[in-house]
């Protein structure tokens, strides 16, 4: 992972007390405003967030006030304590002050300040370490009522692009602040870049000696209503970037030395690339098997500590001591692709924001992952080296969307990934059941669920993760939910077909036939297409002002089977759902013993409107409402030689769903279907 983290040993990890510097500005803590009290959160009324930037050299020092007031019993939990993250190798702490204001008294506890230092990996179970410190101080006796008022500095120091800087900062909060205060002072002969986002708030600018200074003060913002599902593009809240650069080859020639492709490699890993390169001669085949290669043999560990946050291992060390992050595995791979005559080079992106790249400011802490850029002839390849497990060829290869990403060795522009698009199914499942034919029988089940590109990909990896008997009993627990007594008939079954990139699995079950009659089951027997269009983002529609995410494309299809039965049935009430952002599309056929039903679901886009939300979440239902269906498959039609009776109203039918439906003259299809509400 490429990540702003680090902390080396023997670094001082001991926090400063000491009053703050003498060009640090002291501001009058502003009033609350009585109109938003509706609006705190946890306890705590904020009243001042001061935050003041002043450059030196080779870094700069950030002073930091915040104040607030403990306006309820919640409020002691989340504001007695306080908690300063920082890395040692980088960081410098100094606490200035700690202030009680109590019935207009100012009690000062910055003498009693003492902290807990300790770390933290809150990824270690991902295989990230980060050497993060966190300074946890425990204030004694705060009531409600409290004021509490304390300041930071934290003199910082950038182990790498040290003449680069950038901040950025929120101008509106989800709960009430009496003051958001920004100043940045800046040598005026080296002018800051400003962009807004999601705001036209600018800053007053003023001169100080041979510096700049930048202001923004923003008094009582209007609370804001965070929304889920908001894609990235898409500014929550309004903030602004600050930077010494407007350029991203500044970044991109930051860590470019570091990023070199090696030419040098330990003798087994050289002989497993010469290898490849005399088994396959084509640059596409040579690249997946430079990826595979990569991809399963280096597992993911993250050291991101210290430069480690920036600068990855050489990758001879990487390859002896068998792991890497992500930024190790793209060089390693990305000098792999060189050695084979294929063009590549290391990329840095976002894995979640990185589709609002472009809406900001150039920052290396812009990055949170390295991956690669390889071209072949007139084609670009983004690789992911940090995957694993992954199928297909050179044609037809998963490969990342990230929004955008900056290569190292490009033009200096970030460049737009690709976004992937499916033209068939990607998840397909397909369900056989037949229903006994005596009475001792067994009514049986065959599923064959197949998957293709991404899915294939994510199943192989959850395959590598999981036993067969634990995914078995899994799969088991679905069934058993819908059918009660349904047991397994044989092992289940994996094949995979890795250069395709299809996996296919297949599963078996039987239910005894008076399990089926139990609860009168074959009379209202449920048939669902479950995968599809489950999963959809359904967040509130009230005063939502975003669009939603839809996430990456789905196309899905599952087919149902029922035979051996005793009448024709209808799926004449299934109903199509197409909208400009999703498409459920519904087909049946029948035979006087079989019936087939068969959905397919896409999306279309990949975010709905903010006026759209109401219709769009509208369709979400009727996707749900039409896949899954009860039928009476206890029904048999009249023998010939009997006279017909008249058919019931059919629209009584779909009401009165419990019942058994009477007969219907001989050869006219009877719809038996009823939601399951």
């Amino acid at each position: 992972m490429l990540a702003d983290l680090t902390s080396p040993a023997g670094a001082d990890e001991s926090v400063r007390t000491r009053p703050a510097a003498d060009w640090i500005k002291t501001v009058d803590i502003p009033a609350a405003d009585p109109a938003r009290a509706d609006r705190i959160k946890n306890g705590i009324l904020w009243l001042l967030a001061d935050e003041q930037i002043i450059h030196r050299d080779h870094g700069y020092d950030d002073y930091s006030r915040s104040v607030y007031k403990i306006v309820d019993r919640p409020g002691l939990e989340r504001g007695a304590g306080i908690d300063l993250q920082f890395d040692p190798s980088r960081h410098k702490v100094t606490f200035n002050h700690l202030h009680i204001i109590r019935d207009g008294q100012v009690l000062d506890r910055l003498a009693e300040v003492k902290f807990d230092i300790f770390r933290q990996e809150k990824d270690a179970e991902k295989g990230v370490y980060d050497g993060w410190l966190t300074a946890h101080v425990n204030i004694d006796d705060v009531r409600v009522g409290d004021i509490i008022d304390f300041g930071e500095t934290y003199e910082t120091t950038p182990l790498i692009g040290k003449d680069l800087f950038f901040s950025t900062f929120s101008t509106e909060w989800d709960e009430p602040v009496g003051l958001i205060r920004t100043s940045v002072t800046w040598p005026a002969a080296q002018p800051l870049a400003i962009k807004p986002r999601g705001t036209k708030i600018q800053p007053v600018v003023t001169a100080s000696g041979s510096d700049t200074v930048y202001l923004w003060e923003i008094a009582n913002p209007k609370p804001i209503k965070v929304e889920e599902n908001l894609p990235a593009e898409f500014p929550a809240w309004g903030s602004i970037d600050v930077s010494s650069t407007a350029s991203w080859q500044s970044v991109a020639g930051a860590v470019q030395p570091y990023y070199k492709p090696a030419t040098a490699f330990p003798a087994a890993f050289a002989a497993k690339l010469d290898e490849i390169a005399a088994k396959y001669p084509q640059p596409g085949d040579r690249m997946i098997q430079a990826m595979r290669l990569v991809q399963d043999e280096i597992r993911y560990v993250s050291l991101s500590m210290g430069s480690g946050s920036y600068i990855p291992r050489d990758p001879a060390t990487v390859i002896q001591s068998g792991f890497g992050d992500c930024k190790d595995k793209a060089l390693l791979l990305a000098s792999a692709l060189q050695r084979l005559g294929i063009s590549a080079q290391v990329a840095l992106a976002d894995l979640d924001k990185g589709r609002a790249l472009d809406q900001h400011l150039p920052a290396i802490r812009a990055f949170d992952h390295a991956i690669v850029k390889a071209t072949i002839g007139a084609r670009t390849y983004w690789i992911d080296a940090t995957n694993y497990l992954q199928g297909g060829d050179a044609s037809d290869f998963w490969q990342p969307d990230y929004g955008f990403a900056l290569p190292l060795f490009g033009n200096g522009q970030l460049e737009k990934m690709p976004s992937p698009q499916l033209t068939s199914p990607s998840v397909k499942v397909a369900e056989d059941f037949s229903f006994p034919d005596k009475p001792d029988g067994h009514l049986t089940l065959s599923v064959l669920s197949t998957y293709a590109g991404a899915d294939a990909d994510d199943m192989r990896s959850s395959l590598a993760s999981r036993s067969l008997s634990d995914l078995s009993d899994s799969y088991l627990k679905y069934y058993s939910k819908r059918y009660p007594g349904i047991e397994s008939a044989a092992k289940l079954e994996i094949f995979d077909n890795r250069d395709g990139n299809i996996i296919n699995v297949r599963e078996s079950y039987q239910l005894p036939a008076q399990e089926l009659a139990a609860n009168d089951l074959a009379k209202n027997f449920p048939i669902k297409a479950a995968a599809l269009g489950t999963d959809l983002p359904t967040p509130t529609m009230v005063d939502r002002a975003g669009p939603i995410a839809l996430g990456a494309p789905i196309y899905r299809s599952h087919a149902i089977t029922v035979s051996n039965l005793k009448a024709r049935f209808s799926g004449e009430d299934m109903k199509n759902v197409v909208t400009p952002y999703l498409s459920l599309r519904s087909s049946w056929s029948n035979t006087p013993t079989t019936f087939e039903v068969k959905w397919d679901f896409r999306t279309l886009a990949t975010q709905v409107p903010a006026n759209a939300i109401g219709d769009y979440l509208k369709s979400v239902k009727d996707v749900g409402d039409n896949i899954d269906w009860s039928f009476n498959f206890a029904y048999q039609d009249a023998p010939e030689d009997l006279a017909p009776v008249a058919a019931p109203d059919r629209s009584k039918q779909q009401v009165i769903s419990g019942l058994l439906l009477v007969t219907v003259f001989v050869g006219i299809p009877l719809f038996m279907a009823f939601r399951r509400w």
